[in-house]
């Protein structure tokens, strides 16, 4: 029973996975740019905002990126469809953790063992910033 659960709440957050290439992964900074000389708005203080995407690679490698202001807003959207896909994609391996535990037709000795196992790896699937994220209860 705990499994046919288990495979159903599955299958349910594997149809919710957003079928889009419009993902990207990193972060997006804003940063505020000051010339030296020359500029009344930097010699204000005020400085040019300037937005820039940073991707973190194997190895330690960083690469950084600068977005045009008329394509922040996509970038963004990118970012959080990446963001809620790799959560979905969480909660689907804790679940297939999970029907890699002990079966529930498991022979009375092992009954024991199969508490433990629900008890230290158990998950509920909840909603979180518009997302899907499996956490332990």
């Amino acid at each position: 029973m705990i499994r046919d659960r288990a495979l159903q709440t599955r299958e349910r957050l594997v149809g919710k996975l957003p079928v889009t290439g419009e993902l990207l992964r990193g972060s997006l900074l804003e940063r505020t740019v000051r010339h030296k000389s020359g500029c009344p708005k930097c010699a204000r203080g005020e400085g040019h905002q300037v937005y820039v995407l940073t991707v973190s690679y194997g190895g330690g490698r960083v690469r950084q990126f600068s977005v045009r202001r008329e394509r922040v807003a996509e970038v963004r959207r990118w970012l959080d469809n990446y963001q809620k896909l790799k959560e979905a994609i969480e909660a689907i391996c804790e679940l297939n953790r999970d029907l890699l535990g002990p079966d529930a037709a498991a022979p009375r000795g092992e009954r024991k063992i199969r508490r433990w196992w629900r008890r230290t790896h158990s998950s509920a699937i909840v909603p979180a910033r518009g997302g899907i994220v499996a956490h332990r209860r």
